[in-house]
């Protein structure tokens, strides 16, 4: 029998239950959302694709005889007379500030439609993501203090880096594996990533800032309110957005606070609901503009010059030894494992809730494996923590890496098992015995 939201105890069960219908966790999504979930599947699983051959080319350069001219290039200054408008930064800088910002537009516009018309609107379906990102981000970074409470100096700033989860790295894990996930999962999977994007920001605004201009920040308000106001209208031409866009970018640079932050805002202005006459939103549309560029340009770019480190002087050996890079490979590894599914299981326990039938906690425990794939954003948040270029920074990049891979095979280890049955029930779910472009289980009565 296949899922629902609405399915009575098993009577086996000795657990005693109150009446009424049983909760299910990661029911089927709406046809819409599992659309809207199959769309982005496809696009980050190609930028996935691309961002680790980015970190791949520039591990192999950083480590080649040739690597005087990686770090050549990522120390090249394009403008060096900028410095006036704080914009004298090196290209491995512009990955990181400039393009990173377009990566955050998408998540700011991927947030505000789940708060507005995806699952995170309905209480009962936001739960339950919330609870493990949140349990997901605090396991591990309580993780890395605990492992760096003796090592004085700097050690206890880098506490957020093993926090984050790379959405694009983790869905090209599933391409290789298999990317028969019931769709409940992988809608959970990217809620979870976006929601864990939210805190993210709120981290890097909030304890990255380094010093703080209020009269820049407070002049990036105006173009930003001139960019909602021109979207609200209808009025999208890129050269009427795009220069306010720039503008807004460049005064939140100056003010201190990361400028990745105004592509987070600029997200949020953008209304989801479609005007009259249209059939999708302005956040829809500006998603299927600009994914394409931060998963395939902006996403692998940076990842090209913020992977580049060199294992060749100390080896693996100085890393392993550092408590920083420790405590990221443990946070990444058992942080995010403990809180996700530790988190989930709570939830279960205490709402008497149960796993949609053709789940079990094996399927949860590949997916908290998953949860542990850091990279984009825990390397940025390695830079802000330590500073670009850094030895300890050096340590950082290195302990992701090992990290996210140790967490990739690991998931690959339990789900591969799993993507025969997943498989099955995809055909299934797919079936279209009318034709009528709606997969039958969709027609089914008692479907939510």
């Amino acid at each position: 029998m296949l899922p629902s939201d609405e399915v009575p105890p098993a009577v086996s069960d000795p657990t005693p239950r109150l009446p009424g219908p049983v909760r299910r966790l990661f029911a089927r999504p709406s046809l819409s959302e599992a659309r809207y979930v199959a769309d982005i599947l496809r696009t980050e699983t190609v930028g996935g694709g691309l961002l680790l051959l980015g970190a791949v080319a520039a591990l192999i350069w950083a480590n080649s005889p040739w690597s005087g001219g990686y770090e050549a290039l990522g120390r090249f200054v394009p403008w060096p007379g900028g410095e006036r408008f704080h914009l004298d930064l090196s290209l491995a800088t512009w990955a990181a500030d400039g393009l990173l910002a377009i990566f955050f537009f998408v998540v700011g516009l991927e947030l505000k439609r789940e708060f507005v018309a995806g699952d995170l609107r309905e209480p009962r379906r936001a739960v339950l993501p919330i609870i493990a990102a949140v349990g997901g981000m605090t396991m591990p970074a309580v993780i890395y203090v605990l492992i760096n409470l003796g090592s004085g100096g700097d050690a206890l700033r880098g506490w957020a880096i093993p926090t984050a989860t790379d959405i694009a790295f983790a869905l090209a894990v599933l391409a290789v594996i298999g990317s028969h996930l019931p769709p409940a999962l992988r809608a959970f999977l990217l809620t979870l990533a976006v929601v864990d994007d939210l805190l993210a920001i709120t981290i890097i605004a909030v304890f990255y800032t380094t010093h703080l201009e209020v009269l820049p920040l407070l002049g990036a308000l105006v173009p930003i309110a001139l960019f909602a106001l021109l979207v609200r209208r209808g009025r999208t031409r890129w050269w009427l957005l795009v220069p306010l866009a720039l503008l807004a970018w460049a005064l939140v640079h100056a003010s201190g606070v990361h400028a990745t932050v105004a592509g987070v805002l600029l997200g949020f202005t953008v209304p989801v609901r479609p005007r009259p006459g249209e059939s999708t939103g302005r956040a829809e549309h500006f998603e299927h503009v600009w994914r394409p560029l931060s998963a395939g340009v902006a996403v692998p770019i940076f990842a090209f010059f913020a992977a580049g480190v060199s294992l060749r002087e100390g080896g693996l050996g100085a890393v392993l030894t550092d408590p920083v890079a420790i405590g990221v490979v443990a946070g990444l590894v058992v942080g995010k494992l403990v809180g996700v599914l530790g988190s989930t299981y709570l939830v279960a326990r205490f709402t008497r809730a149960q796993l949609a039938e053709d789940l079990t906690w094996t399927d949860m425990l590949g997916l908290a494996l998953l949860a542990g794939i850091g990279f984009t954003v825990s390397l940025l948040i390695g830079d802000l923590a330590f500073g670009a270029g850094s030895g300890r920074d050096a340590h950082v990049k290195a302990a992701v890496l090992i990290g996210s891979l140790t967490s990739a095979v690991l998931a690959a280890l339990v789900l591969v098992r799993r993507n025969a049955v997943y498989r099955r029930l995809h055909e299934a779910e797919t079936a279209d015995a009318d034709g009528d472009g709606i997969p039958d289980v969709y027609q089914r009565p008692g479907h939510a």
